[in-house]
């Protein structure tokens, strides 16, 4: 299967972890991840704040490129996949003139949601090799992959669940919690590093109250805000928090046993190594 792979600027440089994870999965299970030629940053977080019309014009360029080549485009990170979605709005909206012409085609998928559809997901329970027996996880979606729905599209968008049926085919223990789309701070982490810790101690609190060992995610953004702050975090409350947050991504290489999972692990500030070695998955 060929797709339209629209990285985005972070998984270049600070999310590195998750894109060598995404070509990795990739390769497992036969998906041709097509990059887009000449792709710009998509305009997240700041563009829509500052200029609608940039904040705009920046994903519409990448959509209506993605439309010539005429495949379904995959964006792994939340905050591109909400802006290809606003674009796609704008190019089907009453003043779609204004930006050019768009067939309306393909579709915009978040790569979870790709890769949860049921082929894959039966591929996935074939090809499972080291089950993540006993691991005990929470999901956390965050708030911008799913919403606003009138937007993504999304009929689940305040109780998804493609998520967990991915990890219960690898083999987790996989918890109810109430808090799986909640915002985690997004771009604060910089100029308000106190709603980050805010949001996220509760996060942490909410996780550990359902039994869970660990954090999955499939955005890059609350990735980042759930893992760099948690020794701050420990520090400010009094609470030793060990939550490593792991990508959806890195528990399929590591349930389909890729050799290069441990170089992926290794760029967490929160080594999850510890824990997965006490599951005897490592």
């Amino acid at each position: 299967m060929k797709v339209t792979y629209y990285p985005g600027c972070s998984l270049e440089g600070t999310a590195i972890d998750y894109a060598s994870s995404i070509d990795a999965v990739a390769h497992l299970l036969d998906l041709q991840l097509d990059e887009l030629e000449d792709w710009n940053c998509c305009g997240a977080t700041a563009a829509h704040s500052i200029n609608h019309k940039a904040a705009l014009a920046l994903p519409i360029r990448n959509l209506l490129m993605a439309d010539k080549v005429g495949q379904d485009v995959v964006a792994p990170c939340a905050l591109c996949f909400s802006r290809l979605k606003f674009a796609e709005k704008a190019l089907i909206g009453p003043r779609a003139a204004e930006w050019g012409e768009y067939s309306g085609a393909i579709k915009i998928y978040d790569l979870l949601d790709y890769l949860t559809q049921d082929p894959y997901i039966r591929t996935l329970a074939q090809k499972v090799v080291t089950p993540l027996k006993d691991l005990k996880v929470v999901c956390y979606y965050g708030c911008m992959v799913a919403r606003p729905p009138k937007v993504t599209d999304k009929k689940d968008f305040e109780n998804p669940q493609n998520m967990e049926k991915l990890l219960e085919v690898l083999g987790a223990t996989v918890l109810d919690w109430s808090f799986k789309t909640d915002c985690c701070g997004a771009g604060f982490s910089v100029s308000r590093p106190d709603i980050i810790d805010t949001l996220v101690t509760r996060l942490y609190d909410r996780a550990l109250a359902a039994g869970a060992e660990c954090l999955v995610v499939s955005c890059q953004m609350c990735q980042a805000n759930v893992d760099l702050p948690q020794q701050r975090i420990s520090q400010q409350t009094g609470k030793d928090y060990y939550l490593p947050a792991l990508y959806f991504t890195e528990l399929i290489g590591l349930a389909l046993a890729h050799p290069e999972v441990k170089s992926w692990l290794a760029m967490h500030l929160v080594d999850p190594m510890p824990l997965l070695r006490d599951k005897g998955l490592i």
